[in-house]
């Protein structure tokens, strides 16, 4: 009996331990399972990231090759553009070169620095930086002598004046075409420059005009000799110098006459000048040189005084700009020089 029950027992344990082994072999192979499958969806997700990331690094080469590609293609136009702008702009540089040619204006050379330092010594200007250096140029300047070939240099009259003046040989006494007389009287050094017209505007005095408002430099019209300018008005109206029948009275009312249309005619003739050259209207300034002396040494006669048009106008005008731009230096008394 007892045989039976430990063999039943046994069985029973035999049984469990089966059935055990069983539920272990099954929790395994389901944990294979999913173990098995948890790697296939990784696998699937990995390879589906990689998919996604082939396809969109190709997505992106292919926006770089067509960014590229339109860059590629604005870079050409832009090419293009500037190529068609530049041969336009040398066909009508060309054309404006052949029309100033035609019309008798003529190329402006720029001077380098070294241009400058070489002007200062070559000329001889003894130049000093602190100064002002006035120049008379133009076609009417001709200096003390009428046939001067070199420049003359003037201390003004009064010591305390920062003030230097020269007078440059006129176009006229010099073996230069008039395009190249303010380069090659070194006028660009000049701190203003008083232009000298006698019967008419000169190609120089354009040139001088033109090439002074590219250097900023200060240009000053004066019409010279007006006493001898007026001497011919008044014969052209029919003055006679050795008619002694003629009264004062009647010679100083041809002589105001003759004043008003001289004064009128040098402003209308310089105005019309200026505007065919396409320069800016300025003043013109009419004087004499023996009134001029006069005014700077302050010995200006009762005589005197009636024969003035713009001798005070010009010299408080050039010294006037003169100070201001030199810093608005205090005026020292005395007289000034200026060459006319």
């Amino acid at each position: 009996m007892e045989a039976a029950q430990a063999e039943a027992e046994r069985i029973r344990r035999d049984a469990e331990n089966a059935r055990v082994a069983a539920e272990q072999a099954a929790e395994s192979e389901r944990h294979e399972a999913d173990r098995r499958e948890q790697e296939i969806r990784e696998e699937a997700r990995r390879a589906m990231e990689a998919a996604q990331q082939e396809a969109l690094r190709q997505q992106q080469l292919v926006e770089e090759e067509n960014r590229l590609a339109a860059e590629a293609q604005r870079a050409a136009e832009e090419a293009t553009r500037r190529a068609a702008d530049e041969a336009r702009a040398a066909l009508e540089a060309n054309a404006e070169l052949k029309r100033q040619l035609s019309e008798g204006i003529q190329p402006v050379v720029m001077p380098s620095v070294a241009d400058l330092e070489h002007a200062k010594r070559r000329i001889g200007y003894r130049y000093r930086d602190g100064l002002y250096h006035f120049a008379d140029a133009g076609a009417a300047a001709t200096g003390v002598t009428e046939t001067t070939l070199r420049v003359t240099r003037f201390p003004d009259s009064d010591a305390k004046n920062p003030f230097v003046w020269y007078d440059i040989p006129g176009a006229g006494t010099l073996q230069v075409r008039d395009w190249q007389y303010f380069n090659e009287q070194g006028l660009y050094v000049f701190d203003a420059l008083v232009v000298l017209l006698d019967n008419r505007f000169t190609m120089t005095d354009i040139a001088i005009l033109r090439n002074a408002r590219l250097f900023g430099i200060p240009c000053y019209i004066v019409r010279s000799k007006a006493d001898s300018h007026l001497l011919n008005v008044m014969r052209d109206m029919g003055y006679e110098s050795d008619d002694e029948e003629q009264d004062a009275q009647s010679r100083a009312t041809l002589e105001y006459a003759a004043r008003e249309h001289l004064v009128s005619a040098t402003w209308q003739n310089v105005r019309d000048n200026l505007r065919g050259a396409n320069l800016p209207e300025q003043r013109v300034y009419i004087v004499s040189n023996s009134t001029m002396f006069s005014v700077t040494k302050g010995n200006v006669t009762t005589k005197m005084a009636k024969k003035i048009i713009d001798e005070f106008e010009f010299l408080r005008d050039l010294l006037g700009d003169a100070y201001k731009r030199r810093g608005g230096v205090e005026k020292a008394t005395g007289s000034s020089t200026t060459v006319v």
